[in-house]
């Protein structure tokens, strides 16, 4: 028995084993994988789940949530990264402008993916970019995530009227050519995006982690997701990613990650280091 003892040195070992056994029972059962995320991110939600559920252990976490679904999706909204904004790293959107747009010009039509969109805010910027451009017409937008109701919020437009200067801030940076509230209706303490905005995207629940891609795209955008995978996560997914973009499609990342060190750093060209785009070339 001291033997078997001996092979769990800490209380930290032994959490690790019970988060590894709570990860493989939600895979097991609903089917969502998150084995390969950033470990210590996914334990900081579980451990928040926990307070929130008024439990003491994983262990009891993993029992609740495997007997009660509404549990499970409380889980998921925890699991679920949905930090972002209109036009987030304006000096992205203007190198956009200034590198992609060009290209895309030559394209008869254009298909791009928002993948890991949550609710919906890039989606309605480059919808915009793209409309000043005069290239929205001739493009189809794919904006998915894992969590249906943050699609929810992003198919509907409509958002905190609060955020409004910070984002009228950011579009100026980002390049913008008209009025910022031009594109919106205020009612009481929400805006409402111009439904024309929305007309060319597709909303639809897509996982990173377990699905294929489905179509072929000229620009994938997924940018501040990888960063919380594993190394062995963000291989999968940029293995996906390269699947799905044709030849000279563009890839945009955010700004902490890359596609250096990874094996598919050879397939690219950098159209610009700093702003995190690249181009398929082989």
């Amino acid at each position: 028995m001291n033997d078997i003892k001996s092979e769990i040195s800490s209380p930290k070992d032994l959490e690790k084993i019970e988060i590894d056994l709570f990860l493989q029972g939600i895979f097991e059962w609903y089917g969502y994988d998150y084995r390969d995320y950033a470990y210590h991110s996914i334990k900081r939600r579980i451990w928040h789940r926990i307070h929130a559920e008024r439990l003491n252990s994983v262990l009891e976490l993993l029992d609740k949530v495997l007997h009660n679904p509404d549990c499970m999706q409380r889980l998921t909204e925890d699991f679920s990264i949905n930090v972002t904004e209109m036009f987030r790293d304006p000096l992205f959107f203007l190198e956009f402008r200034k590198k992609v747009i060009p290209i895309l010009r030559t394209y008869p039509s254009i298909r791009i993916w928002h993948a890991g969109c949550s609710t919906g805010e890039e989606v309605y910027s480059m919808a915009i970019l793209l409309q000043e451009e005069g290239l929205y017409d001739k493009t189809k937008i794919y904006a998915t995530d894992i969590n249906t109701n943050v699609l929810r919020i992003a198919k509907n437009g409509i958002f905190s009227i609060s955020n409004m200067k910070r984002y009228t801030n950011n579009y100026l940076e980002a390049g913008g050519t008209r009025s910022f509230s031009e594109y919106y209706k205020v009612t009481n303490d929400k805006v409402k995006f111009d439904p024309s905005l929305s007309k060319n995207v597709v909303f639809a629940q897509h996982n990173l982690v377990t699905d294929r891609s489905f179509n072929e795209f000229h620009v994938i955008l997924c940018r501040n997701v990888l960063i919380y995978f594993n190394r062995n996560l963000q291989a999968k997914v940029h293995q996906l990613f390269y699947e799905s973009l044709g030849m000279f499609g563009i890839l945009g990342l955010g700004d902490k990650e890359t596609i250096s060190f990874t094996n598919k750093a050879d397939y690219y060209k950098e159209l610009s280091r700093q702003q995190k785009i690249y181009q398929k070339i082989k």
